[in-house]
């Protein structure tokens, strides 16, 4: 295998890969290994037909786009790891030759890392941020646990008003008719959460229990069922019954149940250095985002499109696997949505770019200062693999491999040199 690598404007480049036709020759034999005994030719038993035969009744290329689409994967990692240029972006593929006997030819369009011209990196001028604690803030976690610890209680004796917990059966109709999922029973239903479309829950205010009522809403355009996007519809709804919370007295006896503390003001003062622990550990992420930011709006650099495109798709199977450990899947959360991959897609776009951009800072960064992770470093973050997957130190440090490690050695002085520019960083 051979390839000659074409650069392109901004930064992109055509590697054009060289299959010999040996291999190729080789491959197609491997997939008429794995195909011949479905195949059935007269004089022959089924899976005995010589491959000569096959290619005599059926033409010389019969496997032949099997055996190409077999020899794009293997040749290109093979390709991507001979290349001296640093790849970014998954090829676009173009096959220009593939016929019997003969080589192999396709072109991949790739992304190469963009270098990065520098901009100032120290002393990098971020806004001050607030530490204060505010007594608005502490009474939000109080009433926050106030609300945990509600005893719910039955209302018969008054309408439904904002924040009820009311009971409904419903159902949709567009038309006069039915639709399908529009039909629900002994559903609870928060006034004013927002959880049901348009004004739905604020047409229910003043309805009593036992009233039926029909509610007139509108579907948002973007409602994953393209029958009903943007389209009116009316729900007959029938109020079943009204639960109210009723919150528990903010006295010395709640301080001493929902924490360790025995009285009210000691129970604030907790809180209240909590969140102060909380807002100084989050403030160093703020002057580390801030600060980098800073350093990406002075340096210069240029992005090819297909490496953010790359990245875009990387940061939704992230998120993909977030949902699995969540006990959901991309589907069921696209139909509790109501959006598409396309327009996720969309959305993660300006967080991709600033992925990059802050990487390619960052690493411009390690190089200005030299700045290098220690085997100290690596053993600790081996350890913290280990214990996330609950195995020996030693046993994840041979999990993770000379490559792993290496790469694991990047990121931690990545990690450093981020660090580096938010210490450096000047608050005002």
């Amino acid at each position: 295998m051979s390839l000659k690598v074409e650069k392109l404007e901004h930064n992109m480049a055509k590697v054009t890969v060289t299959v010999p036709a040996a291999e190729l020759s080789e491959a197609v034999v491997k997939v008429y290994q794995r195909q011949k005994k479905n195949i059935s030719v007269p004089g022959f038993r089924k899976g005995k037909v010589p491959l000569a035969m096959v290619e005599k009744m059926y033409g010389k290329g019969v496997f032949l786009e099997d055996a190409a689409n077999s020899l794009l994967s293997t040749s290109w990692a093979k390709a991507y790891d001979e290349c001296e240029e640093e790849i970014v972006s998954a090829p676009e593929i173009n096959v220009v030759q593939l016929a019997p006997d003969q080589d192999m030819i396709y072109e991949a369009t790739v992304a190469l890392k963009p270098g990065v011209e520098l901009g100032k990196y120290k002393g990098v001028k971020i806004d001050k941020i607030d530490l204060d604690v505010t007594d608005a803030e502490v009474d939000e976690v109080i009433d926050r646990e106030r609300r945990n610890n509600a005893r719910q209680i039955t209302v018969e004796d008054r309408a439904v008003q904002d924040k009820d917990k009311v009971t409904i059966d419903f159902e949709g109709f567009k038309d006069g008719v039915a639709f399908e999922g529009g039909k629900g029973e002994d559903y609870d239903l928060v006034i004013g959460s927002h959880s049901f479309i348009d004004t739905f829950e604020e047409q229910l205010i003043g309805k009593n229990i036992g009233d039926e009522c029909e509610v007139n809403v509108t579907f948002p355009e973007n409602y994953q069922a393209e029958e009903l996007a943007g389209q009116p519809a009316t729900f007959k709804v029938r109020i079943k019954g009204i639960k109210v919370d009723e919150l528990p007295e903010l006295d010395d006896e709640f301080a001493s149940e929902v924490s360790e503390y025995e009285t009210v003001a000691e129970y604030r003062d907790s809180i209240k250095k909590d969140l102060a622990e909380k807002k100084e550990k989050s403030a160093a992420d703020q002057r580390e985002k801030a600060a980098i930011e800073g350093v990406i709006a002075d340096s210069r650099m240029d992005i090819p499109e297909a490496m953010i495109k790359t990245t875009q798709r990387q940061m939704l199977e992230e998120f993909e696997q977030r949902l699995s450990g969540q006990g959901l899947t991309f589907d069921q959360y696209k139909m509790f949505t109501g959006t598409d991959e396309e327009k996720m897609l969309e959305q993660i776009k300006p967080q991709a770019e600033l992925r990059i951009k802050s990487r390619l800072v960052l690493e411009a960064v390690v190089e200005a200062e030299k700045i290098e992770a220690t085997e100290e470093d690596f053993v600790k973050e081996a350890e913290r693999i280990a214990e996330a997957y609950k195995m020996d130190k030693e046993k994840a440090i041979e999990m993770i491999g000379e490559e792993g490690k290496k790469e694991i050695l990047k990121d931690l002085a990545i990690t450093k040199a981020a660090e580096f520019v938010r210490d450096n960083a000047v608050e005002g």
